[in-house]
C-alpha cells in the first residue's frame, strides 16, 4: 500500500490529525503509508487527505499502542516509592499507551471503595489508559464474579504466593472457591506458599544471589500445576505471570485452552549469573532472576509462539529500601519505562519479530482480556500509537527514568531501538522525552463489562 493509494475506511474530513510517511504496523503487514485520524479513532488508512495536524514520521515505525499489562503503582500507601501520575508518566515516556495496575496497595484494592477510589485518583493524573486488578481475599473468594465486572477493572488477581502486601490465597479450596466466582480470565502470581515457607533457611544474609535457590523452579513448578489443575477442574481460564522456568511454559503448553502466561524483560534479559553480583538487592524480585540457561529457555518458548504478553512488572522500591541487607530487602524493579526498549533492543538482534513484539504488547492484551478498540492500526479503533526509530542507538540514563524510585537496573545499558512518540486517542502525550500539558488518561473498556450507549 502506498501514501496515494485510496482509502481505506472512513473518508469524511477534514482529519484531526495525520501521521505521514512512517512504516505502519498494520494487522496484515508493515507498509509505508499515511494514517489519518478524527476525533480520536483511526478513520482512514492511505489516501491523500487534509489534517488539521500532519506528523512527519519519515523514517520512524508506527506500532499500535503498547500496552503493559502488570505494573505496581503503590498508591494508595507507598508513594514514597511510585503513584499513579510519576508511574503512567514513565509509562507514556518509554511508548506505553495502556497499563493494568495491581491491587496490592494499602489498603488493598479488594473491595468495590477501593477501585472507585483509585478510579478517582487516576482521573486527570494518570498520563495513560488504565484498569485496575482487584485482589482476591479470604473474604470476597465468592464474590469476585461481581467484583470482575466493576467498570474500570481488569479482573482478579490472586497471589499464590507471598509477595509485597498482604494479598495472599495460598490454599487449594480457597483458589477453587475464586475461579468459581466469575467468567474472566483470572491473573495469578504462582509461586507455592508452603513451600516457600519450608525453604527459608535457604536464605543466606548479605547473599542475594540466594533468593532463586530459596525461590526455586519447583516453588513455581508446584504452583502452576496446582493451578492449572484448578482451572481445568472449574473451567475457568487462567493467566500466569511472570513466567521464569522453561518447565512451567511446557507444561502450559498442554493447557492452552485453559491458561495464557506472561513473560517480563527482566527475566528475558538479565541472568543471575551476571546480574547479583553487579547489582545485588537491585537484582531482587519476584520470582527471581535465574540463571542464564532459564533465560536461555524462555527465548526457546518465545519462538514456539507460547508467551501471549510481556509485561513488565514494574514493582518499585526506593534506593534506600533496596540497599538493605538480604533478606531484609524488598522484592521489586521498575520497568514500565523500559519495557519497550528493552524488547526493540532484542528485536535489532533479531531475537524476535517486530510483528511477534507487536502481538506480545499490543494485539495479545486485546485478545487475551477483551479491549475494546485498543490492540491494533485498523479503522474504528482508538487512535494509540508507539512512534519508533528501530535503528537509534543510546543509552538508558538515570536522568531519562521518571519512576519516583529513580532508579533502574538497566541504567548504563546501550540499546538499539527508541521509543519518539506517545499517541493517545489522538493526543500526543509524548514526543522526544517532551509531554504534553495535561494527563488525559482514560479507563479501558473490556467486552465483559462494557455496555455500549444507545
Amino acid at each position: 500500500m502506498a501514501p496515494s493509494a485510496p482509502f481505506i475506511g472512513d473518508q469524511r474530513g477534514p482529519f484531526d490529525l495525520a501521521l505521514k510517511g512512517g512504516s505502519v504496523v498494520l494487522p496484515d503487514g508493515t507498509v509505508e503509508t499515511t494514517v489519518y485520524v478524527k476525533d480520536g479513532t483511526i478513520t482512514a488508512i492511505g489516501g491523500q487527505a487534509d489534517a488539521a495536524r500532519t506528523i512527519d514520521c519519515t523514517g520512524l515505525t508506527i506500532l499500535p499502542g503498547v500496552i503493559d499489562t502488570q505494573v505496581h503503582f503503590r498508591e494508595p500507601g507507598a508513594e514514597e516509592n511510585e503513584n499513579l501520575e510519576s508511574g503512567s508518566r514513565a509509562a507514556v515516556l518509554g511508548g506505553v499507551t495502556g497499563v493494568f495496575e495491581m491491587p496490592n496497595t494499602k489498603p488493598t484494592t479488594s473491595t468495590p471503595e477501593a477501585v472507585a477510589d483509585k478510579l478517582a485518583r487516576a482521573k486527570g493524573r494518570m498520563w495513560c489508559e488504565h484498569a485496575f486488578y482487584v485482589g482476591a481475599t479470604v473474604d470476597n473468594a465468592d464474590q469476585c464474579g461481581e467484583l470482575e465486572t466493576l467498570p474500570g477493572t481488569a479482573g482478579i488477581k490472586v497471589f499464590m504466593g507471598s509477595s509485597t502486601g498482604s494479598l495472599l490465597v495460598s490454599e487449594d479450596s480457597m483458589l477453587e472457591r475464586v475461579l468459581k466466582s466469575g467468567q474472566r480470565r483470572v491473573a495469578i502470581h504462582a509461586e507455592d506458599e508452603t513451600r516457600l515457607k519450608e525453604r527459608m533457611a535457604e536464605r543466606i544474609e548479605g547473599d542475594p544471589s540466594s533468593h532463586p535457590v530459596w525461590r526455586d523452579d519447583e516453588t513455581a513448578l508446584r504452583a502452576t500445576t496446582r493451578v492449572l489443575h484448578l482451572a481445568r477442574k472449574t473451567g475457568r481460564r487462567v493467566h500466569v505471570l511472570h513466567i521464569t522456568t522453561p518447565a512451567e511454559l511446557a507444561l502450559i503448553a498442554q493447557h492452552r485452552d485453559v491458561a495464557s502466561c506472561e513473560l517480563t524483560p527482566q527475566h528475558l534479559t538479565l541472568a543471575g549469573e551476571e546480574a547479583y553480583p553487579r547489582l545485588g538487592t537491585f537484582a531482587q524480585m519476584n520470582p527471581p532472576i535465574r540463571s542464564g540457561a532459564h533465560r536461555d529457555g524462555l527465548w526457546h518458548w518465545v519462538s514456539q509462539g507460547l508467551p501471549d504478553v510481556i509485561g513488565s512488572d514494574h514493582a518499585p522500591h526506593s534506593k534506600e529500601a533496596k540497599a538493605r541487607t538480604y533478606p531484609a530487602s524488598p522484592s521489586g524493579m521498575p520497568g514500565v519505562q523500559t519495557l519497550l526498549p528493552l524488547m526493540l533492543n532484542h528485536v535489532a538482534h533479531h531475537r524476535l519479530t517486530l510483528r511477534r513484539l507487536v502481538d506480545l504488547t499490543s494485539a495479545g492484551p486485546q485478545r487475551l482480556f477483551g479491549l475494546v478498540r485498543k490492540g491494533r492500526i485498523a479503522v474504528g479503533y482508538d487512535a494509540d500509537f508507539t512512534i519508533v526509530d528501530l535503528k537509534a542507538q543510546w543509552t538508558i540514563k538515570e536522568e531519562w527514568l521518571a519512576s519516583r524510585c529513580g532508579w533502574s537496573p538497566f541504567t548504563g545499558n546501550t540499546i538499539t531501538g527508541r521509543p519518539v512518540g506517545t499517541i493517545i486517542r489522538g493526543h500526543q502525550v509524548m514526543w522526544e522525552g517532551t509531554l504534553a500539558d495535561k494527563a488525559i488518561g482514560e479507563p479501558f473498556r473490556f467486552d465483559a463489562t462494557d455496555r455500549p450507549a444507545g
